[in-house]
């Protein structure tokens, strides 16, 4: 049994019961009706998969049953019947929102195999929609932690540019969600119903590189047994994210910058050229220009991808986001393991603050993952730690709620940037990204002066 309803409307009986009996017996429930006006009333009672219907009938017609269909049953599969001859007829339905026609006299076999095709293909259609949206949910901006002055920054310019195609160049120390951000760019503007193609340029050798970026023909090559489509034409129209890009070898940069420069890629074997249109967003924990002043990057491919520049700080250097972290990945792993952890206490939430985290993000998801796993449903503590994160030395009057530990660590955080900065405040202002004002009143706020200010205020 297939489980799916089929709304069946003809006001010829003898036509109307047949057919309603091989739908049957093809493992359809059937609503049979006589009119339209009968039609309607079941539309309104019923969820349906699936409705035929004749055009011409007493009451309410076809055309005006396919107007109420599209209202209350959205999803339904449409099929009209029609006399022959009357394809223009068949042709306005479609338009209205009908799948496809069948003329009389019908061949009930014919009817069955276009409804089965029919449902199937809406059903893929239903399913990919579903996965686009599940695809898409996890790298939505509002999933993406920003308390952070720098990191709120960050998503202002995606979601600027997430409106345009210019290529983007991703930078930052592994581990600190380079590729989230890059879906995030790519699910939250006009590429998010187009593909997403993600490349390791890391493991792709010289000799191979050509061919998968770019395809190859049947017989291009030794075991070439059919034609191959390349990332680039995988994702045209949407995203193609080149990972650690600059690992990618010297002799093999210039194929890509050809590609960049033509918008056209030519498939090993093959001898047209196809035009795409991507964009592309490359990502690296290596400093490109370093990279390019010792000859081992293209000066013109960094520029090709360097348009939009996007640096993501190590977590270190943003203390402020680590509790939106922690809660963000206890919420995550209770869902996935299963369990009811209330979370961290406010020791063990310290203690994860004052760590350095050389592993940034993926390193505290792993610590509050492993976390999770032995502490079940009961509060996180500092035993349940790491021992890596637990023996990072804290002091005796820590800081014990989430609100004091964030602004100590602010506070620590502006000391830091402010003794890098020989004590300049507005040297200070523009490396936190904060307004001099701004920093004047977090100064304030939490009590920061020069060590000298400090002394003289002791004696």
């Amino acid at each position: 049994m297939t489980g799916q309803t089929v709304l069946l409307a003809d006001d010829e009986e003898t036509l109307r019961c047949n057919l309603a009996q091989v739908i049957r017996e093809e493992g359809f429930e059937v609503i049979a009706c006589p009119d339209g006006n009968e039609a309607l009333k079941a539309l309104r009672n019923n969820d349906i998969d699936a409705m035929i219907t004749d055009l011409r009938m007493p009451g309410i017609s076809g055309m005006d049953l396919i107007d109420h269909a599209r209202k209350l049953a959205p999803d339904a599969t449409i099929v009209v019947i029609t006399a022959f001859g009357e394809v223009e007829t068949s042709v306005e339905a479609m338009k209205k929102g009908a799948s496809d026609y069948i003329c009389k006299p019908l061949i009930f076999d014919e009817v069955i195999f276009k409804l089965k095709r029919l449902l199937a293909h809406d059903d893929l259609v239903k399913e990919n929609k579903l996965l686009r949206q599940q695809v898409r949910q996890p790298y939505d901006f509002s999933n993406i932690i920003a308390k952070s002055q720098a990191m709120i920054s960050i998503l202002d310019t995606v979601r600027r540019i997430a409106r345009i195609m210019s290529n983007v160049l991703i930078c930052g120390d592994s581990g600190t969600g380079k590729e989230v951000l890059a879906r995030a760019l790519h699910y939250g503007g006009m590429t998010k119903d187009k593909p997403f193609i993600p490349v390791n340029c890391g493991g792709l050798t010289e000799s191979l590189l050509e061919s998968e970026f770019f395809g190859y023909k049947r017989g291009a090559f030794t075991g070439a047994d059919s034609d191959h489509t390349g990332y680039f034409e995988a994702a045209n129209g949407g995203t193609l994210f080149l990972d650690e890009i600059g690992n990618l070898p010297l002799k093999s940069q210039s194929v890509l910058l050809r590609a960049i420069e033509e918008k056209a890629i030519t498939r090993v074997g093959d001898n047209r050229p196809r035009p795409v249109n991507i964009r592309l967003v490359a990502a690296t924990n290596r400093d490109l220009e370093k990279a390019v002043e010792a000859g081992e990057f293209r000066e013109d491919l960094y520029y090709r991808l360097n348009v939009v520049r996007i640096t993501i700080p190590p977590l270190r250097d943003r203390p402020e986001d680590i509790p939106a972290l922690i809660a963000h990945f206890v919420t995550k792993y209770n869902r996935e393991l299963n369990c009811n952890c209330p979370g961290l206490d406010d020791q063990a939430i310290d203690v994860m603050c004052r760590h350095q985290w050389r592993g940034n993000v993926r390193e505290i998801e792993n610590v509050v993952e492993r976390a999770l796993i032995f502490a079940g449903n009961k509060t996180v503590g500092v035993d349940d730690l790491p021992i890596a994160v637990e023996s990072h030395e804290t002091a005796p009057d820590t800081v014990r709620n989430l609100r004091a530990a964030t602004r100590e660590f602010e506070r620590q955080h502006i000391i830091k940037v402010l003794a890098a900065n020989d004590y300049n405040k507005v040297a200070t202002a523009e490396a936190l990204g904060i307004g001099l004002s701004s920093l004047y009143r977090k100064l304030d706020e939490l009590g920061v002066s020069r060590p000298a200010e400090d002394a003289a205020r002791s004696k």
